[in-house]
């Protein structure tokens, strides 16, 4: 990825408003970020723990995406999960159901989103290239796919998910 800066990304939202956009909180150190091993920018709120971005090129165009966690099911909380963008295993905590709102919907569509199962913390780029390893209870999968492979997959399942907020 293109390393990126402040004014592009908040211009890149498509499922928020340009407030909502200047007001969300950027990572930190944008100019440190290992640039060349990210598929997708993403990140946390650190001061709202229930929100996410994520910013990736698709279409030819860069695009912007504010993500909320979905509420977790208390029965399975012990169990391990899978991340459906990188095919990371994590234990349950390391993977989240994070759902964005459709973008341009309209007036009678406020319930309009997808979803979809992504490291908790956003950083698939860096499990899939193994820059990080997954926390205790978690594993990466032996796979006999490249790590160019295994990026252009992960890629291609973001992609997937993209689509889907973009389509009215």
């Amino acid at each position: 990825m293109k390393a990126l800066t402040e004014p592009a990304i908040r211009a890149s939202f498509v499922n928020c408003t340009k407030g909502e956009a200047n007001r969300l909180a950027l990572p930190r150190h944008l100019a440190e970020l290992p640039w060349e091993e990210l598929d997708f920018l993403g990140w946390r709120d650190q001061g709202a723990p229930d929100r996410g971005y994520l910013v990736a090129e698709h279409g030819g165009r860069l695009v912007g995406v504010a993500l909320r966690r979905a509420q977790r099911a208390g029965a399975g909380a012990r169990q391990g999960a899978m991340c459906s963008i990188c095919l990371t295993v994590h234990a349950a905590s390391g993977v989240a159901l994070l759902t964005a709102r459709k973008a341009g919907r309209g007036s009678g569509e406020e319930y309009a989103s997808a979803g979809e199962y992504f490291c908790d913390d956003l950083a698939c780029s860096l499990y899939v290239r193994g820059r990080k390893r997954a926390p205790a209870g978690g594993v990466r999968m032996r796979e006999s796919l490249s790590t160019e492979e295994r990026a252009a997959r992960t890629r291609a399942n973001l992609a997937a998910f993209l689509t889907r907020v973009l389509t009215p």
